[in-house]
Protein backbone atom coordinates (compact mmCIF):
# COMPACT_ATOMS: atom_id res chain seq x y z
CA UNK A 1 0.00 0.00 0.00
CA UNK A 2 1.42 3.55 -0.88
CA UNK A 3 1.81 5.67 2.06
CA UNK A 4 1.81 9.14 1.31
CA UNK A 5 3.97 11.94 3.53
CA UNK A 6 6.58 9.14 3.79
CA UNK A 7 10.34 10.84 4.01
CA UNK A 8 11.63 12.35 1.51
CA UNK A 9 9.42 14.86 1.84
CA UNK A 10 11.53 17.19 0.28
CA UNK A 11 12.72 16.51 -3.13
CA UNK A 12 15.63 18.90 -5.03
CA UNK A 13 15.82 16.99 -7.88
CA UNK A 14 12.27 18.47 -8.86
CA UNK A 15 14.37 21.25 -9.93
CA UNK A 16 17.06 19.43 -11.89
CA UNK A 17 14.63 17.43 -14.46
CA UNK A 18 15.20 19.03 -17.36
CA UNK A 19 17.57 21.58 -19.17
CA UNK A 20 15.03 24.05 -19.62
CA UNK A 21 14.40 23.50 -15.18
CA UNK A 22 18.16 23.57 -14.36
CA UNK A 23 18.35 26.74 -16.55
CA UNK A 24 15.39 29.07 -15.48
CA UNK A 25 16.25 28.42 -11.68
CA UNK A 26 20.28 28.46 -12.21
CA UNK A 27 22.18 30.96 -9.41
CA UNK A 28 24.47 31.89 -11.41
CA UNK A 29 25.30 32.40 -14.85
CA UNK A 30 27.88 33.81 -17.36
CA UNK A 31 27.21 36.75 -19.56
CA UNK A 32 29.70 37.78 -22.50
CA UNK A 33 30.04 41.08 -20.39
CA UNK A 34 31.69 39.38 -17.60
CA UNK A 35 34.96 38.54 -19.92
CA UNK A 36 38.18 40.30 -20.64
CA UNK A 37 40.44 39.02 -23.06
CA UNK A 38 44.35 39.08 -22.19
CA UNK A 39 46.43 39.62 -25.37
CA UNK A 40 50.05 39.35 -26.52
CA UNK A 41 51.60 42.08 -29.00
CA UNK A 42 55.47 41.45 -29.32
CA UNK A 43 57.16 43.37 -31.44
CA UNK A 44 59.42 43.10 -34.76
CA UNK A 45 57.50 40.09 -35.83
CA UNK A 46 55.18 39.57 -39.29
CA UNK A 47 53.05 36.48 -38.29
CA UNK A 48 51.59 35.43 -34.96
CA UNK A 49 53.79 33.48 -33.18
CA UNK A 50 52.03 30.35 -31.04
CA UNK A 51 52.68 29.94 -27.41
CA UNK A 52 53.65 25.78 -26.75
CA UNK A 53 52.54 25.95 -23.69
CA UNK A 54 49.23 27.74 -24.17
CA UNK A 55 47.28 25.64 -26.97
CA UNK A 56 45.20 28.32 -28.98
CA UNK A 57 47.17 31.45 -27.38
CA UNK A 58 49.64 33.47 -29.57
CA UNK A 59 51.52 36.67 -29.48
CA UNK A 60 49.96 38.56 -31.67
CA UNK A 61 50.87 41.29 -34.67
CA UNK A 62 49.34 44.73 -34.38
CA UNK A 63 47.67 43.76 -37.59
CA UNK A 64 46.18 40.39 -35.90
CA UNK A 65 45.79 41.99 -32.28
CA UNK A 66 43.38 44.69 -33.73
CA UNK A 67 41.57 41.64 -35.30
CA UNK A 68 41.47 40.08 -32.33
CA UNK A 69 39.85 43.33 -30.83
CA UNK A 70 36.98 43.32 -33.30
CA UNK A 71 36.02 39.74 -32.77
CA UNK A 72 35.99 40.57 -28.83
CA UNK A 73 33.66 43.36 -29.93
CA UNK A 74 31.73 41.36 -31.86
CA UNK A 75 31.35 38.36 -29.33
CA UNK A 76 30.11 41.04 -26.61
CA UNK A 77 33.06 40.52 -24.50
CA UNK A 78 33.78 43.65 -21.90
CA UNK A 79 37.05 44.12 -22.25
CA UNK A 80 40.70 43.60 -23.40
CA UNK A 81 44.24 43.96 -21.53
CA UNK A 82 46.91 43.78 -23.34
CA UNK A 83 50.31 42.74 -22.37
CA UNK A 84 53.48 43.88 -24.77
CA UNK A 85 56.54 41.91 -25.26
CA UNK A 86 59.19 44.12 -26.99
CA UNK A 87 62.44 42.85 -28.61
CA UNK A 88 64.99 41.65 -26.78
CA UNK A 89 67.48 43.87 -27.29
CA UNK A 90 65.44 46.58 -26.01
CA UNK A 91 65.64 45.22 -22.63
CA UNK A 92 67.39 46.24 -20.19
CA UNK A 93 67.53 46.90 -16.27
CA UNK A 94 64.99 49.67 -16.16
CA UNK A 95 62.46 48.67 -18.35
CA UNK A 96 63.17 51.80 -20.72
CA UNK A 97 60.82 50.30 -23.53
CA UNK A 98 57.87 50.52 -20.93
CA UNK A 99 58.08 53.75 -20.70
CA UNK A 100 58.92 54.74 -24.20
CA UNK A 101 55.80 56.71 -26.23
CA UNK A 102 56.68 54.51 -29.18
CA UNK A 103 57.55 51.09 -27.11
CA UNK A 104 55.22 48.06 -28.36
CA UNK A 105 52.62 48.27 -25.58
CA UNK A 106 51.83 51.75 -26.23
CA UNK A 107 51.85 51.39 -29.91
CA UNK A 108 49.30 48.30 -29.30
CA UNK A 109 47.36 51.02 -26.97
CA UNK A 110 46.95 53.36 -29.84
CA UNK A 111 46.35 51.02 -32.43
CA UNK A 112 43.53 49.23 -30.57
CA UNK A 113 41.91 52.19 -29.65
CA UNK A 114 41.73 54.05 -33.23
CA UNK A 115 40.37 50.34 -34.04
CA UNK A 116 37.86 50.04 -31.86
CA UNK A 117 37.44 53.14 -29.69
CA UNK A 118 35.00 52.44 -27.01
CA UNK A 119 33.07 49.57 -27.74
CA UNK A 120 35.88 47.81 -25.95
CA UNK A 121 37.63 48.70 -22.66
CA UNK A 122 41.23 48.66 -23.38
CA UNK A 123 43.05 47.72 -20.42
CA UNK A 124 47.16 47.95 -19.85
CA UNK A 125 49.39 45.87 -18.34
CA UNK A 126 51.22 48.54 -15.82
CA UNK A 127 54.24 46.71 -14.45
CA UNK A 128 58.02 46.34 -15.79
CA UNK A 129 59.03 42.52 -16.00
CA UNK A 130 58.56 42.38 -19.94
CA UNK A 131 60.85 45.02 -20.46
CA UNK A 132 63.86 44.26 -18.04
CA UNK A 133 66.41 41.90 -18.96
CA UNK A 134 66.41 40.62 -15.56
CA UNK A 135 62.46 39.64 -15.78
CA UNK A 136 61.75 41.03 -12.36
CA UNK A 137 58.78 43.65 -11.89
CA UNK A 138 60.77 46.77 -11.20
CA UNK A 139 63.99 48.16 -10.64
CA UNK A 140 67.00 46.41 -8.70
CA UNK A 141 69.18 48.12 -6.04
CA UNK A 142 72.98 47.46 -5.45
CA UNK A 143 72.23 44.09 -3.57
CA UNK A 144 70.04 42.97 -6.42
CA UNK A 145 66.98 43.60 -4.58
CA UNK A 146 63.70 44.99 -6.06
CA UNK A 147 63.93 48.73 -5.25
CA UNK A 148 60.21 49.73 -4.02
CA UNK A 149 60.35 52.88 -4.06
CA UNK A 150 61.99 53.65 -6.88
CA UNK A 151 60.37 51.44 -8.86
CA UNK A 152 57.44 53.44 -8.42
CA UNK A 153 58.71 56.29 -9.96
CA UNK A 154 58.69 54.04 -13.07
CA UNK A 155 55.19 52.90 -12.83
CA UNK A 156 53.97 56.35 -12.19
CA UNK A 157 55.67 56.98 -16.06
CA UNK A 158 54.16 54.09 -17.19
CA UNK A 159 50.72 55.07 -15.86
CA UNK A 160 51.02 58.39 -17.73
CA UNK A 161 52.15 57.09 -21.57
CA UNK A 162 49.77 54.56 -21.27
CA UNK A 163 46.67 56.86 -20.44
CA UNK A 164 48.36 58.80 -23.42
CA UNK A 165 48.23 56.17 -25.79
CA UNK A 166 44.54 55.44 -25.36
CA UNK A 167 44.30 53.18 -22.35
CA UNK A 168 40.89 53.10 -20.27
CA UNK A 169 42.43 51.19 -17.99
CA UNK A 170 45.55 50.60 -16.33
CA UNK A 171 46.24 47.28 -14.51
CA UNK A 172 48.85 47.59 -11.27
CA UNK A 173 50.45 44.12 -10.92
CA UNK A 174 53.42 44.66 -9.80
CA UNK A 175 52.56 44.68 -6.31
CA UNK A 176 54.61 47.52 -5.39
CA UNK A 177 53.65 49.09 -1.56
CA UNK A 178 51.88 52.53 -2.47
CA UNK A 179 51.64 51.92 -6.46
CA UNK A 180 47.82 52.39 -6.51
CA UNK A 181 48.43 55.85 -5.32
CA UNK A 182 51.77 56.83 -7.03
CA UNK A 183 49.88 56.14 -9.92
CA UNK A 184 46.37 57.60 -9.17
CA UNK A 185 48.34 61.45 -8.90
CA UNK A 186 50.62 60.57 -12.03
CA UNK A 187 47.53 60.00 -13.79
CA UNK A 188 45.54 63.18 -12.41
CA UNK A 189 48.88 65.30 -12.88
CA UNK A 190 48.27 64.87 -16.29
CA UNK A 191 44.48 65.45 -16.77
CA UNK A 192 43.63 61.65 -17.32
CA UNK A 193 40.82 61.53 -13.77
CA UNK A 194 38.45 59.31 -15.79
CA UNK A 195 41.43 56.78 -16.48
CA UNK A 196 40.47 53.86 -14.13
CA UNK A 197 42.95 51.98 -11.87
CA UNK A 198 42.56 47.70 -11.68
CA UNK A 199 44.48 46.69 -8.20
CA UNK A 200 46.06 44.17 -8.70
CA UNK A 201 45.16 44.03 -5.20
CA UNK A 202 45.68 40.42 -4.04
CA UNK A 203 48.48 38.32 -6.17
CA UNK A 204 49.91 35.39 -5.16
CA UNK A 205 53.07 33.82 -5.68
CA UNK A 206 52.27 31.23 -7.87
CA UNK A 207 53.69 27.91 -10.01
CA UNK A 208 50.39 28.82 -12.54
CA UNK A 209 52.34 31.40 -13.62
CA UNK A 210 54.66 29.45 -15.60
CA UNK A 211 53.40 29.37 -19.12
CA UNK A 212 52.72 33.36 -18.95
CA UNK A 213 56.48 33.58 -19.03
CA UNK A 214 56.64 31.98 -22.43
CA UNK A 215 54.07 34.14 -23.25
CA UNK A 216 55.85 37.33 -22.63
CA UNK A 217 58.98 36.35 -22.82
CA UNK A 218 60.02 36.72 -19.49
CA UNK A 219 63.84 36.75 -18.58
CA UNK A 220 63.51 36.27 -14.98
CA UNK A 221 66.08 35.22 -12.76
CA UNK A 222 65.09 33.99 -9.07
CA UNK A 223 61.97 34.37 -7.93
CA UNK A 224 59.04 36.98 -7.01
CA UNK A 225 58.45 36.08 -3.48
CA UNK A 226 59.32 39.24 -1.77
CA UNK A 227 56.68 41.36 -3.03
CA UNK A 228 54.42 38.76 -4.91
CA UNK A 229 51.84 37.15 -1.80
CA UNK A 230 52.34 33.69 -0.13
CA UNK A 231 50.17 31.36 -1.05
CA UNK A 232 49.30 30.27 2.47
CA UNK A 233 48.27 33.89 3.72
CA UNK A 234 44.57 35.51 3.79
CA UNK A 235 44.59 38.02 5.98
CA UNK A 236 47.41 39.45 4.46
CA UNK A 237 45.53 39.66 1.18
CA UNK A 238 42.77 41.88 2.66
CA UNK A 239 45.64 44.14 3.93
CA UNK A 240 46.75 44.52 0.81
CA UNK A 241 43.29 45.11 -0.31
CA UNK A 242 42.20 47.86 2.15
CA UNK A 243 45.64 50.06 1.43
CA UNK A 244 44.79 49.69 -2.13
CA UNK A 245 40.98 51.11 -1.57
CA UNK A 246 42.41 53.55 0.15
CA UNK A 247 45.08 54.93 -1.96
CA UNK A 248 42.35 54.65 -4.77
CA UNK A 249 41.58 51.98 -6.63
CA UNK A 250 38.66 51.79 -8.85
CA UNK A 251 38.20 47.97 -9.34
CA UNK A 252 40.33 44.76 -7.41
CA UNK A 253 42.04 41.94 -8.86
CA UNK A 254 42.29 38.80 -7.29
CA UNK A 255 44.92 36.33 -9.53
CA UNK A 256 45.17 33.40 -9.61
CA UNK A 257 41.48 32.72 -9.43
CA UNK A 258 40.86 28.91 -9.76
CA UNK A 259 43.49 28.38 -6.53
CA UNK A 260 41.76 30.84 -4.48
CA UNK A 261 38.31 31.13 -5.03
CA UNK A 262 37.93 31.10 -0.88
CA UNK A 263 40.21 34.28 -1.16
CA UNK A 264 37.97 35.46 -4.22
CA UNK A 265 34.60 35.13 -2.08
CA UNK A 266 36.38 36.63 0.77
CA UNK A 267 37.68 39.99 -1.48
CA UNK A 268 33.90 40.10 -3.01
CA UNK A 269 32.09 40.36 0.51
CA UNK A 270 34.28 42.86 1.76
CA UNK A 271 34.45 45.59 -1.05
CA UNK A 272 32.05 47.56 -2.85
CA UNK A 273 33.78 47.61 -6.00
CA UNK A 274 33.97 46.01 -8.80
CA UNK A 275 36.10 42.43 -8.21
CA UNK A 276 38.18 41.09 -11.27
CA UNK A 277 39.64 37.71 -11.20
CA UNK A 278 42.37 36.36 -13.55
CA UNK A 279 42.56 32.46 -14.44
CA UNK A 280 45.77 32.83 -15.09
CA UNK A 281 48.06 31.01 -18.01
CA UNK A 282 48.80 27.73 -15.81
CA UNK A 283 44.85 27.43 -15.06
CA UNK A 284 44.23 27.36 -19.33
CA UNK A 285 47.00 25.46 -19.77
CA UNK A 286 46.18 22.31 -17.79
CA UNK A 287 42.47 22.31 -18.89
CA UNK A 288 43.70 22.44 -22.64
CA UNK A 289 46.58 19.65 -22.20
CA UNK A 290 43.94 17.28 -19.91
CA UNK A 291 41.56 17.29 -23.10
CA UNK A 292 44.36 16.90 -25.62
CA UNK A 293 44.44 14.13 -23.69
CA UNK A 294 41.30 13.00 -24.12
CA UNK A 295 41.02 13.07 -19.85
CA UNK A 296 37.95 15.70 -19.90
CA UNK A 297 35.50 17.27 -21.90
CA UNK A 298 36.99 20.36 -22.67
CA UNK A 299 34.48 22.60 -23.05
CA UNK A 300 32.18 21.65 -20.25
CA UNK A 301 35.50 21.94 -18.11
CA UNK A 302 35.98 25.68 -19.40
CA UNK A 303 32.60 26.69 -18.28
CA UNK A 304 32.44 24.75 -15.03
CA UNK A 305 35.95 26.61 -14.14
CA UNK A 306 34.55 29.73 -14.58
CA UNK A 307 31.23 29.56 -13.03
CA UNK A 308 32.92 29.03 -9.83
CA UNK A 309 34.94 31.58 -10.30
CA UNK A 310 32.04 33.97 -11.19
CA UNK A 311 29.95 31.80 -8.22
CA UNK A 312 32.50 32.89 -5.87
CA UNK A 313 32.10 36.66 -6.49
CA UNK A 314 33.99 37.87 -9.37
CA UNK A 315 31.86 40.80 -10.97
CA UNK A 316 34.84 40.12 -14.19
CA UNK A 317 36.76 37.52 -15.44
CA UNK A 318 39.92 37.32 -17.16
CA UNK A 319 40.54 34.39 -19.45
CA UNK A 320 42.09 33.26 -22.53
CA UNK A 321 38.81 31.35 -23.54
CA UNK A 322 36.81 35.35 -22.84
CA UNK A 323 36.12 35.73 -27.18
CA UNK A 324 34.96 31.98 -27.52
CA UNK A 325 33.19 31.77 -24.16
CA UNK A 326 31.47 35.18 -24.88
CA UNK A 327 29.57 33.62 -28.21
CA UNK A 328 29.13 30.10 -26.64
CA UNK A 329 27.02 32.31 -23.93
CA UNK A 330 25.74 34.80 -26.33
CA UNK A 331 23.62 31.67 -28.23
CA UNK A 332 22.21 30.30 -25.04
CA UNK A 333 20.41 33.77 -24.30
Amino acid sequence: MTVYGSFPGARPRRLRTTPAMRRMVAENRLHPADLILPAFVREGISEPVAISAMPGVQQHTLETLRKAAVEAVEAGVAGIMLFGVPADEKKDAAGTAGTDPDGILQVALREVRGEVGDDLVIMSDLCLDEYTDHGHCGVLDADGRVDNDATLERYAEMAQVQADAGAHVVGTSGMMDGQVGVVRDALDTIGKEDVSILAYAVKYSSAFYGPFREAVGSALRGDRKTYQQDPANLKESMRELALDLEEGADMVMVKPAGPYLDVLAKVAEAVDVPVAAYQISGEYAMIEAAAERGWIDRDKAIMESLVGIKRAGANMILTYWATEVARWVGRER
